[in-house]
């Protein structure tokens, strides 16, 4: 069986499927989440991945990004598209950084694979007094029937259980924590969103009969709703941040 530590840290072989099929913040949620952090702040992008979550940190505001991720594939995926972002191997809960060198820390669908005890005491080492810890996740938004079918049959993610189950949920020395959210779509082609897929955990992970049933499944899926060739269908998402101080 996969364990959760492995799950956490399978995305590096799939980096360029991760590039390609998982979607960008928007700005608009990213700027909130970073509102307590001042101007021209310190910025740690923890499980970094790809560089998203730190792309659309520079598009909010000038600011210092300095990108965190257990995984020595991502990291490199990151350099080779913003390489003047100082990229370094840690965990939210083991930082190779200094106390009180952050103004703000941030995790874009990180969090779920994080201990939260643990996590949010490195970080509340990490950062200055007064500066925010900021969580976000994409979210495919499944009061779509088309969209629903589809999370059955890549099965839900760890991201989505959590937040279904009303996490995330964070400890000392962070308290109240605010949260907002943002409804927007994707338009994506049959190409875009098997990248989607593949570049997920637990289809990364699968034995190849499990694989195959769920690329047999998406392709059905996909021909019903007319994402074929070239055609693209707008993917509807809720983006959800959350801040603590």
């Amino acid at each position: 069986m996969v364990s959760h530590d492995d799950m956490s840290r399978s995305f590096g072989v799939a980096a360029e499927l991760y590039q390609a099929g998982r979607p960008e913040y928007p700005v608009e949620a990213v700027a909130w989440m970073l509102e307590p952090a001042g101007p021209n702040p310190r910025v740690v992008d923890v499980g970094a991945g790809t560089g998203k979550l730190t792309r659309a940190v520079l598009a909010t505001r000038p600011a210092d990004v300095t990108a965190v991720d257990p995984d020595p594939l991502m990291l490199a995926a990151l350099h080779g598209v913003l390489p003047d972002v100082p990229v370094l191997e840690g965990t939210a809960e083991s930082l190779p950084l200094r106390d009180d060198s952050a103004d703000a820390v941030v995790l874009g669908q990180a969090w779920h694979w994080v201990d939260p005890v643990a996590g949010s005491r490195e970080i509340g080492r990490v950062l200055r007094p007064g500066g925010v810890l900021g969580l976000i996740w994409n979210i495919r938004d499944a009061r779509s029937e088309w969209v629903a079918r589809m999370s059955e049959i890549m099965h839900n993610s760890n991201a989505e259980e959590m937040i279904a189950s009303g996490g995330p949920h964070v400890a000392a020395p962070f308290t109240d924590v605010e949260s907002r959210s943002w409804a927007w779509s994707r338009a994506m082609t049959r190409n875009d969103l098997l990248a989607m897929a593949r570049s997920r955990s637990y289809v990364i992970t699968a034995g190849p009969e499990e694989r195959a049933r769920i690329e047999a499944g998406l392709e059905e899926l996909f021909d019903e709703v007319g994402a074929v060739g070239n055609d693209a269908v707008e993917l509807p998402y809720v983006t959800t941040a959350f801040r603590a101080v």
